[in-house]
């Protein structure tokens, strides 16, 4: 506890931490690991079907992001965030028992729903005086979760794929309860506005930041075109083996995490501009390089920990410059549409960066992921940062 009151984060951001840890946990085990697997060996259904469970689960949970940021602007953080833990619960204790293709598919699809609240409260209890450090431990905690989880579920379930069942329940179970002792209060306390002049007032600051839209949709796009074709890139490009290709991940989601709060405070001190500007063109020189050069294991590594480092320092930077055009009286319906905008990204990448290793090859999609993180790096140079309050020196 003393790590969170050394970054002001208080007993109620805290709590919100661990309960974002447990969840992202069993998010991760179960969405990399356990419905893949336990969809395909234990329940026989097809690697199609168990695609398209893992896709309605992104489709619902981005969907319903600007849905569940208006229903924190209408009711109490702690109703919101019990019942959509509890609605997760529901989904993921569903997904044990779909033996049918289609309840298989709903069960991923609720699960979805439920996890949408927690990641949008965290985003609207960060004080302004410290965002950004207090984004960097955010995505750390998300980031452990999210790497943790498979890693357990898989050394868990070559012993009992129902112990392993069990436990994730039993996980999102102590969400579920660590989310009653979240204060009953509001996001803020205004009265709540009518949806049309919420969302009226979302389209004017949309309006204000449009130069910074496609950015927000590229960001992602360029990310998540890398998440289906990574494994055959290092398999067939570099030439490493699933045991290198795993040191290679841990390398790069490693330096992330313990970059993530150095990177934080640091642009919190001097701006978040040049950490946007070199994070990208960094990140985007380090895949060029990859593509072009396709290196051996070592000098892999190497870039692995360099894009680690680029990502952390952009992370924190980018989701506290973007804070600034959230409506400060409405912030859950502002994090829920600026959080569905970046998931139109995830949803397209990973099908768009299919399609183009199947035409072009992997090192050919890798070098175009590559070519659009520079290009947002470079934009990020010219971009008016004077627009941005404590901005104006960056």
């Amino acid at each position: 506890m003393s790590l969170f009151r050394n970054l002001k984060l208080g007993k109620e951001m805290a709590l919100f931490s661990i309960i974002l840890f447990l969840v992202e946990f069993v998010r991760g085990a179960a969405l990399i690991s356990f419905i893949p697997i336990y969809g395909e060996k234990a329940l026989g259904l097809s690697l199609g079907i168990i695609g398209i469970a893992i896709t309605a689960h992104y489709v619902t949970d981005t969907a319903l992001k600007m849905f569940i940021g208006y229903l924190l602007d209408r009711f109490s953080v702690r109703f919101v965030v019990h019942t959509g833990l509890f609605i997760s619960f529901v989904g993921l204790f569903l997904i044990h028992y779909a033996s049918y293709a289609w309840v298989f598919i709903v069960a991923a699809a609720i699960y979805g729903i439920g996890i949408s609240p927690i990641w949008i409260v965290c985003l609207t209890k960060v004080s302004n005086e410290n965002r950004a450090t207090q984004m960097g431990l955010l995505y750390t905690i998300w980031l452990i979760g999210l790497g943790a989880g498979p890693v357990a579920a898989n050394f868990i379930m070559d012993v009992s794929y129902a112990f392993t069942f069990w436990l994730l329940v039993g996980l999102s179970l102590l969400a579920w309860f660590l989310s009653l002792r979240i204060t009953n209060v509001k996001t803020t306390d205004v009265k709540p506005m009518p949806m049309r002049e919420q969302f009226s007032l979302l389209f004017d600051r949309l309006k204000q930041m449009k130069l910074l839209l496609p950015g927000m949709v590229l960001q992602t796009l360029g990310a998540s075109m890398l998440v289906p074709i990574l494994p055959g890139f290092a398999e067939a490009e570099l030439g490493l083996s699933s045991t290198q290709y795993s040191y290679l991940l841990m390398a790069g989601g490693g330096f992330t995490v313990l970059g993530l709060i150095p990177m934080g405070r640091l642009s919190d001190a001097l701006g978040k501009k040049w950490f946007l500007v070199l994070g990208f063109g960094i990140f985007g020189f380090g895949l060029y390089s990859i593509a072009t050069a396709q290196p051996g294991l070592w000098i892999s590594i190497m870039w692995a920990v360099v894009l680690g480092i680029s990502y952390a320092a952009v992370l924190p930077a980018w989701n506290a410059l973007l804070a600034y055009y959230v409506p400060p009286m409405q912030q859950g319906l502002g994090w829920g549409i600026f959080s569905t905008v970046e998931g139109i990204g995830v949803m397209i990448g990973p099908a768009l960066g299919g399609v183009l290793a199947s035409w072009y090859g992997t090192s050919t999609t890798v070098l175009i992921s590559a070519i659009l993180f520079a290009v947002i790096g470079v934009f990020y140079i010219f971009f008016p940062f004077e627009a941005f309050k404590g901005e104006r020196n960056a």
